[in-house]
C-alpha cells in the first residue's frame, strides 16, 4: 500500500531566524579561524561597523514608522479642520499699491502672498471685511478662496493631500539625515578610539621587538 508523501513543513519564523543566527555565528567562527593574524582591535572595528549598520537599519525602520504615524495624525487633523471650517469666496477690495509689489512674503511654503483688504460672507449670513493674505497676483474685483470658522473669522486652510505627502517626506528626510549624522558621528568616534588603541599597541610591540630585531638587545651596554 503506497503512501502519499506529506508536504514539507515550513518552520515558523522564530525557528528560521534562530537557524540563520546560528549559521551566521558559525560562519563568523570559521572566518576567525581562517584569519589567525586578526588582532582584537581589528575584530572590534568590524563589530563597530556591524553595529552601525544594524543601528541604521533599525533607525530607518523607526523613522519610517514615525513618518507614517505622523502622516495619519496630520490627515485626521486636516479632516477635522474640514469638518469645522467653511470655505467661501472673498472679494478683493483694494488693488495692491506699487510699493507693495516687492513686499510679499513666503506663506505656506508654496505661494508668495501679501496682505490686502477683502470682504466675505460669514456662515451666519453677515457681511464681513478684513485684511487677509492673498496671492500677489490677485487684482481688485477678483475673488479668492477663504477659509473661515463658525464665527466667520479667517482661519488657516486645512492641509491638502499633496501638502501632507510633502510634509511627511520632509519629516522622513530630516529624520534620516539626523539619524545618519548621529550614527556616523558615533562610528567615527569609536573608530578613532580604536585607531589610538592600535597605535598604542603597535608602539608597545615595537618597543618590545625592535631591540631584538635590530640586535641592540645583545650589544654590551657601556658603563
Amino acid at each position: 500500500m503506497s503512501r502519499t508523501p506529506r508536504p514539507a513543513r515550513t518552520a515558523p519564523p522564530p525557528r528560521r531566524a534562530g537557524r540563520a543566527l546560528r549559521l551566521a555565528l558559525g560562519r563568523r567562527r570559521t572566518v576567525r579561524a581562517r584569519e589567525p593574524l586578526a588582532r582584537p582591535v581589528d575584530r572590534a572595528r568590524s563589530r563597530a561597523w556591524l553595529a552601525a549598520g544594524l543601528a541604521l537599519v533599525l533607525g530607518l525602520a523607526g523613522v519610517a514608522a514615525a513618518a507614517v504615524l505622523g502622516h495619519r495624525a496630520a490627515g485626521r487633523t486636516a479632516e477635522a479642520d474640514r469638518g469645522r471650517l467653511h470655505r467661501t469666496e472673498a472679494l478683493v477690495l483694494g488693488r495692491l499699491r506699487a510699493e507693495d509689489t516687492g513686499a510679499g512674503r513666503w506663506s505656506g511654503g508654496y505661494e508668495k502672498r501679501v496682505d490686502t483688504s477683502v470682504s466675505w460672507t460669514s456662515p451666519d449670513g453677515l457681511a464681513r471685511t478684513g485684511t487677509v493674505e492673498v496671492p500677489r497676483s490677485a487684482a481688485t474685483g477678483s475673488t479668492v478662496t477663504l477659509w473661515v470658522d463658525d464665527d466667520g473669522r479667517p482661519a488657516t486652510p486645512p492641509a491638502t493631500a499633496v501638502g501632507l505627502v510633502v510634509g511627511t517626506l520632509c519629516t522622513g528626510l530630516a529624520g534620516t539625515a539626523a539619524l545618519a549624522a548621529l550614527i556616523g558621528g558615533l562610528l567615527a568616534l569609536r573608530l578613532r578610539a580604536l585607531d589610538r588603541r592600535a597605535a598604542r599597541d603597535w608602539e608597545r610591540s615595537w618597543a618590545h621587538w625592535e631591540p631584538r630585531w635590530s640586535g641592540r638587545a645583545s650589544q654590551p651596554q657601556d658603563d
